[in-house]
């Protein structure tokens, strides 16, 4: 069936790679690094494996649901009341991984390139542009993504290529250097990104064709390469000791760049990367939570009440105290957050089970 106004799954996997790659590729791995050294490579590699199997639950979901929009379909097979707790939970914690997205993003523009520009002033240019792009629609998002992942992506090749000169593979080993503890713990790391794979599921009513587990099985792939690359770049680069020491370890790597001796420090280029990854992030996000309040479509009202609630939300994390952001998101947004998508994901497959029975017996 064709429906009007959505997109494909190509465009889902692309904004998958733009949206979950921005976490996986820049937030988690100061953690990964720091939970298992040199072996976080490993950690990433053994995360994917378990969650392979966790894709075929939401394959059963996306079937069950017969495509509804997610929330419609929980509220008739469990009612209202519990429908809505559900709902503003999941919004609350949409809001809250855009939040950090964008202070972490802000915290890194004053510390590396805007030291004297006011931060408030950065948030509130920040927040219209995605409150803008949030107030279009998902075909929008989807095009936008498409044009800036382009350049992403070959600005991501093309670093990692010129720094094939100062990288070191033997800093890799030796495997397994503190025992296979610190790998299974930091495992959930990356799987804290993997598992929002979950949340194109909450707009698949404006997909055109149904998901297969293939699907999934190439996002989770995708994700899988853009947390191994940096990661093994950091660890390769600046050694084991010294990378778990670097707060934005893949933007370090942009100022090893060299072509030549005299065409050097390539890391201005790591802004355009960093930007349009958190536009894309922060504004799929909202848009989720927009959709599942049934505010698409309505600016008025995303401007009137999302843009405000997402502006404050994100001006109050700049009350933490640096090392009280970087321990909350580091660590335990990571792990809750992980928590948390595993939980939903099997709430929702206990409602698809449920229902299969129930319409079995009628």
């Amino acid at each position: 069936m064709n429906r009007v106004g959505s997109i494909s799954i190509l465009h889902v996997i692309f904004l998958s790679m733009t949206m979950i790659g921005l976490k996986n590729h820049v937030t988690i791995i100061p953690s990964v690094l720091k939970g298992a050294g040199r072996d976080g490579w490993i950690s990433i590699l053994l995360a994917a494996l378990i969650t392979f199997p966790w894709i075929f639950l939401l394959v059963y979901i996306h079937t069950k649901s017969n495509r509804e929009p997610l929330m419609d379909w929980v509220e008739i097979k469990i009612g209202k009341t519990v429908t809505a707790i559900v709902r503003y939970t999941i919004v609350i914690v949409l809001i809250v991984l855009a939040a950090f997205t964008m202070a972490e993003t802000l915290q890194w523009i004053s510390a590396m390139f805007l030291p004297t520009t006011p931060i408030p002033l950065m948030l509130i240019v920040y927040t219209i542009v995605c409150i803008l792009l949030v107030s279009t629609n998902l075909q929008t998002i989807a095009m936008v993504n498409v044009f800036v992942l382009f350049w992403v992506t070959v600005l991501g090749f093309f670093i990692a290529f010129t720094n094939m000169q100062v990288k070191n593979y033997e800093l890799l080993r030796p495997f397994f250097e503190h025992g296979l503890q610190p790998v299974l713990k930091s495992a959930v790391f990356p799987a804290s990104g993997f598992v929002e794979i979950l949340l194109f599921l909450f707009i698949q009513q404006k997909v055109k064709d149904s998901f297969r587990w293939y699907h999934f099985a190439v996002m989770l792939f995708i994700l899988m390469g853009l947390t191994l690359g940096p990661t093994i770049g950091a660890i390769t680069e600046f050694g084991p000791i010294e990378a778990t020491k670097l707060r934005y370890p893949a933007y370090e790597e942009w100022g090893l760049g060299s072509l030549g001796a005299y065409i050097q420090h390539f890391d201005f280029l790591s802004i355009y990367q960093w930007l349009t990854g958190g536009l894309i992030r922060v504004g799929l996000l909202l848009y989720i939570a927009a959709d599942l309040l049934k505010m698409t479509g309505d600016r008025q009202r995303i401007a009137r009440i999302l843009g405000p609630v997402f502006f404050f939300a994100t001006l109050s994390l700049f009350l933490l105290k640096d090392h009280v952001f970087t321990l909350i998101k580091g660590d335990y947004l990571l792990v809750g957050n992980f928590v948390f998508m595993f939980l939903l994901s099997l709430f929702l497959g206990l409602i698809a089970l449920i229902s299969g029975k129930k319409s079995k017996k009628v």
